[in-house]
């Protein structure tokens, strides 16, 4: 007799073996429970769910409140004054942010440790008490950070009342705001980086056209130069340094 004759008999009685076990051990899969202060815990099913979640959101978590986009626009508008298209490449680039940018918050990340992941872990603090005491590190880097007309425009448009102190403003208030001011900030960093190799630039191209080569581009006359001149003064250290010490660090 043919094998494949006893396959469907055996997914048959697996199913069936599986279903009465199932049915035997009757495992919780998500239960919430109060205790008798009125906490509630979760099942490690619902707290497996979350760690997931938590997860899968961590790439734009990284991106909307640390350091990381301040860095890597600053690092963008770099390679393109310099003239670089592809040099030195994305991967390169996102490496150094986040590395620099583990840096920037190794303070943050402290915190965070002390008051909510090392009490959790212990079983001193229930995971909603944690996950605030962990959102005020940075709650408290953000608003370092956040203009307040910034601040201003998104509790305006949020229709947020009016609070006496930073600390009471809704979280998903601030951070749009921090976003907004974070951008500017590059930008501004940018800007001051692109004046020392636009006037290379000029310069190279007013060469050119007193000397009627006006067929030879000025970028690749101008590319050797700002290199030169970006290494003669250590620019990544001047660019790093800038970086750290513009988010209050004291270097």
């Amino acid at each position: 007799m043919s094998f494949t004759r006893w396959l469907p008999w055996t997914a048959l009685f697996v199913l069936v073996l599986g279903t009465e076990a199932h049915a035997a051990v009757d495992l919780p899969a998500m239960t919430v429970t109060t205790d008798e202060n009125g906490a509630e815990s979760y099942s490690i099913s619902l707290q497996i769910l979350a760690v997931m979640t938590i997860i899968t959101l961590l790439p734009s978590l990284v991106i909307m409140m640390t350091a990381f986009t301040r860095i890597i626009i600053v690092f963008a508008i770099l390679r393109q004054a310099i003239g670089m298209q592809q040099t030195p490449s994305n991967q390169i680039l996102v490496g150094i942010a986040l590395f620099l940018t583990i840096f920037v918050m190794a303070p943050v990340f402290e915190d965070v440790h002390d008051v909510a992941l090392e009490p959790y872990l212990a079983e001193k603090m229930a995971p909603q008490d944690a996950l605030v005491s962990a959102s005020q590190p940075f709650r408290s880097f953000m608003l370092e950070q956040t203009r307040e007309n910034d601040l201003e425009l998104f509790m305006r448009l949020a229709d947020h009342e009016a609070v006496d102190t930073l600390a009471d403003v809704d979280f998903f208030v601030l951070v749009p705001a921090f976003m907004t001011s974070e951008l500017k900030t590059a930008f501004q960093i940018g800007f001051m980086l692109f004046i020392p190799f636009l006037i290379i630039d000029m310069v190279v191209a007013s060469v050119l056209m007193s000397m009627g080569m006006m067929m030879l581009s000025p970028l690749i006359i101008s590319l050797p130069f700002k290199i030169m001149l970006f290494v003669l003064v250590d620019g990544w250290v001047m660019i790093m340094g800038t970086l750290a010490s513009s988010f209050g660090m004291a270097l």
